[in-house]
């Protein structure tokens, strides 16, 4: 491990090495990536891999269209197949109020130049003759949405990053990060200490404790959210469906089986938090129902997952105001690794030329919760 280096990167989740991998790109090499456990052993691992770009807040829908850019290129530029697929996004209404709320937001997202539109009923039947659709009013349709394997995905960047020549170190946890006068000055581990001037928090559910050890209160928290996978079928499903009514989201992968999952009720809070037989028991009912080839189908195996969540579930993507050169993309609310091509590439940005040169991402710093209304992203399943 090295004992000096010009930028340290805590957190070796996809947000993290989409960082280090675009650093590198921009001829900074000389990078430390700390990830206290194995390469997608956190959130990345755990999320159900669908990238969609149908968002109520603008921000969202902009972060989600360039990461979509950098995904269709992904293979091209990091060298790896990660199962990436634009099978497209259904998104279901379920009454009137939510259908006027979806024209809404597509109006608002053909703004800002997605390919996006509202379908009927019919129009839904004829293209998933497949699904029961008891209840749906409309819905809306993208077919530049999609899905990819997010191991593979944070797995391809971290080979790459290697190659590269940054310093991947797993299996090492930053202890404390050095702050003397303002200015970060290392960061101490459990392998041994590293001068640095720059870090980069990436630490996804951990967020809130590395902002601590700067100095740094990070308004972050993280709750559990569960998903299952089934045995796998012949294909049947291109796109990801969600209901924001009935709670649930579902694919198919590439090999045949079905990721599903949806919010608990009542989200644990923390790191740490196990799953439960009730959600199989509300999950179960309303898949077989919304898609009643499901009936027999037998699932293999159920987990969770922390959704960093931040106030207004949108990333923060900033530099602390009281520590020079401490970065942190963090609280993503459940959509980092669809955002993580784009938000790697700003923040990489931000440590090279002081701020985000492709993409605008100014406000989405800390201080939008300073004495003002918070507009809350709502497409958040």
């Amino acid at each position: 491990m090295k004992s000096n280096t010009s930028v340290v990167i805590i957190g070796g989740g996809i947000i993290g090495t989409s960082i280090a991998f675009n650093l590198a790109k921009l001829g900074v090499k000389d990078v430390v990536v700390f990830e206290k456990s194995y390469i997608s052993s956190g959130s990345t691992g755990r999320c159900g891999g669908g990238i969609r770009q149908q968002w109520t807040s603008p921000m969202n829908v902009r972060l989600a269209m360039r990461s979509v850019e950098l995904f269709k290129r992904f293979k091209e530029d990091v060298g790896m197949d990660i199962e990436y697929y634009q099978g497209g996004y259904l998104l279901l209404a379920y009454d009137e109020k939510e259908m006027a709320d979806f024209e809404n937001n597509v109006k608002m997202q053909k703004n800002e130049g997605l390919d996006v539109e509202l379908v009927t009923p019919k129009q839904i039947h004829e293209k998933f003759p497949f699904m029961d659709l008891e209840g749906v009013v409309g819905g809306t349709w993208c077919p530049s949405d999609g899905h990819a394997n997010p191991q593979i995905a944070n797995i391809a960047y971290a080979l790459k990053i290697k190659e590269m020549g940054v310093d991947l170190n797993t299996h090492t946890e930053v202890k404390g990060i050095d702050v003397q006068n303002g200015k970060i000055v290392g960061v101490e581990t459990d392998k041994g200490y590293v001068k640095t001037n720059v870090v980069v928090n990436a630490a996804g559910g951990f967020s809130h404790e590395v902002g601590k050890m700067a100095g740094v209160d990070i308004p972050t928290y993280s709750e559990r959210h569960q998903i299952l996978v089934t045995e796998a079928i012949n294909h049947v499903l291109d796109p990801m469906v969600i209901s924001f009514k009935k709670n649930y989201y579902v694919r198919q992968t590439m090999h045949g089986s079905f990721v599903m999952g949806q919010s608990d009720k009542n989200p644990a809070q923390g790191n740490d938090l196990g799953h439960t037989v009730e959600f199989l028991e509300e999950m179960a009912p309303k898949m077989v129902h919304d898609f009643p080839f499901m009936n027999h189908l037998h699932i293999v195996r159920q987990w969770s997952g922390a959704y960093n969540v931040s106030p207004d579930a949108q990333p923060i993507i900033d530099e602390a105001t009281n520590v020079s050169r401490f970065i942190f993309a963090v609280g993503f609310s459940g959509h980092g690794f669809m955002l993580a091509p784009a938000v790697g590439e700003a923040v990489a940005e931000m440590v090279v030329y002081g701020k985000s040169k492709t993409m605008d991402v100014s406000n989405l710093k800390m201080e939008r919760f300073e004495n003002q209304k918070i507009s809350k992203e709502r497409n958040v399943v």
